[in-house]
């Protein structure tokens, strides 16, 4: 998880408009090279590498981790696997609350996150799961007295240093050696803190960089052993009375073959190819399996979803996936408080004034069966248990977007149509008010006939004394009811009704 020990920054004044659109960390002729300190590199120069990073001198270790995943293939794939599981989220800018200026604020950042590499720049900043921390530098534009990122500028890990108090400071020309503070609200930093310790310890890459050696070790003996023992030897044989020349025809055609393949010797010489002995293990293939392996569970928490082996199974690759799930998880938190703090913060400072009740960033990282099975248990809490949840925490549980004024909302037992039928059936569903008014109208309009023969009734009751007097009364006052003003008003209704809908389906 990200962590802020090391990473004390100065945020308790803005810098001016001008320094903001300014670059600070420009890239000098120096950094474009590299001492490469992975050539020829031992147990004993890997522990002198990392002495220099301890006392704060960060620039050859960030170096030989960038060579680690520029040459080992599976380190540089199990990495960006990590680093990709984040970039392919999907993601939302979410209020701090659903008050106005809440709102108002949270559109200004989504409006301002649509900057130039915004992709790229994630996946830069993501480089911290390895290193241990990862820069950017924020490039400002202003346009109509607001202030925007224009784009973040990606800064070597080589160009800091970490002072006594380990403190991040940057590298420039007027300071080589001490470095400078980091002015508030210019670089966003991301970090990684893979365990416990000083910020120079901190990358996943720290704790593969043995498990690397070990490895080159055993391919580069495996090469050697490949080039010497993998090919057939030729072994020219020649009898005892052989001349000078005759043997000297016969290594000169041994040594072609090894090349050409072809080659001219007397009758009374012979080439024989022995092949190399095939062994039933090969002790370098096993190590580099090995550290494989171990490179695996640091960066992906497993190896099942990397390496199934002969006795892996799909099945157990998926079990391992739950843990790669933590990880996905910590990584889309860490990113979206670094977002939340070295962008978002300085953007609200800038153009709002007041940074309380900052937006934040949502990574949808839920995987679906969860989702579903989540759903289902708000359900039976909801239904059954009777628990009261408000819309807004279902909203951001399962990062749906709240719906706005006017939009068409979804009900149960609402078919979805495509969208080209959409306003028919808005014309048709204010054309059913209509007629649902009508009804209503026409009921009320029957309220005073039905009262007037409900009472005669009634009292007709009252005054029976015997269940025959309410049958002669009942019979009387049947006969004697007047309808015609209740069939008047529906006949009239029916009618408005019947010409309402034919004038819908023409017009």
């Amino acid at each position: 998880m990200a962590q802020q020990i090391g990473f004390v920054i100065n945020d308790s004044k803005p810098m001016n408009k001008k320094d903001l659109t300014t670059q600070i960390s420009v890239v000098s002729i120096q950094d474009k090279y590299s001492s490469y300190p992975s050539s020829g590199l031992t147990p004993e120069k890997l522990a002198r590498i990392f002495r220099e990073a301890d006392q704060g001198d960060i620039y050859r270790q960030m170096e030989l981790f960038e060579e680690m995943e520029e040459k080992d293939t599976h380190l540089f794939s199990i990495l960006q696997t990590r680093k990709n599981a984040v970039l392919g989220l999907e993601w939302d800018i979410m209020p701090y609350s659903e008050a106005p200026e809440d709102i108002k604020k949270a559109d200004f950042i989504r409006k301002a996150f649509e900057f130039e590499d915004l992709e790229s720049s994630m996946l830069d900043l993501l480089d911290a799961i390895g290193k241990g921390f990862a820069v950017c530098e924020n490039i400002y534009k202003v346009e109509n007295d607001k202030v925007y990122i224009d784009h973040l500028e990606w800064v070597h890990q080589k160009k800091f240093i970490f002072d006594d108090a380990y403190h991040l400071k940057l590298i420039t020309e007027d300071a080589p050696t001490s470095g400078i503070d980091l002015p508030p609200g210019k670089f966003t930093i991301h970090k990684y803190k893979a365990r416990s310790g000083y910020p120079t310890r901190a990358g996943i890459l720290r704790v593969c960089a043995w498990m690397y050696l070990f490895k080159n070790y055993s391919i580069k003996d495996w090469v050697t052993f490949a080039e010497v023992y993998g090919m057939p030897l030729r072994l020219g044989k020649y009898d005892a009375s052989t001349t000078e020349e005759d043997k000297e025809a016969l290594i000169n055609a041994v040594r072609s073959l090894g090349t050409d393949a072809a080659g001219i010797i007397s009758k009374s010489t012979e080439i024989e190819f022995i092949e190399a002995i095939r062994g039933s293990s090969n002790i370098y293939q096993t190590l580099a399996e090995f550290c494989n392996a171990e490179m695996s569970k640091a960066v992906l928490g497993q190896t099942l979803t990397t390496e199934v082996g002969a006795r892996g199974s799909y099945a157990a690759s998926q079990t391992h996936a739950e843990v790669r799930q933590d990880l996905l998880e910590a990584d889309c938190k860490a990113l979206a408080e670094t977002f939340r703090k070295y962008i978002i913060k300085p953007l609200i400072l800038y153009n709002f004034g007041d940074t309380s009740n900052l937006p934040w960033v949502k990574f949808h990282y839920e995987p679906p069966e969860d989702l579903k099975s989540e759903a289902e248990i708000y359900s039976t809490l909801i239904k059954d248990a009777g628990l009261p949840v408000s819309a807004e925490h279902m909203y951001e549980k399962f990062g749906i977007p709240k719906p706005k004024p006017g939009e068409l909302i979804v009900t149960p037992g609402m078919s979805i149509m495509p969208s080209k039928y959409i306003p028919r059936i808005l014309t048709r569903s204010k054309g059913q008010k209509e007629v649902d008014l009508l009804a209503d109208n026409a009921l009320n309009a029957f309220q005073q006939p039905f009262n007037d023969s409900l009472n005669r009734i009634i009292n007709g009751i009252q005054q029976a004394r015997s269940f025959e007097e309410v049958q002669d009364i009942l019979t009387q006052i049947y006969g004697e009811l007047n309808t015609q003003d209740m069939e008047n008003i529906l006949s009239k209704a029916l009618y408005i009704a019947d010409l309402f809908g034919r004038m819908m389906v023409v017009g």
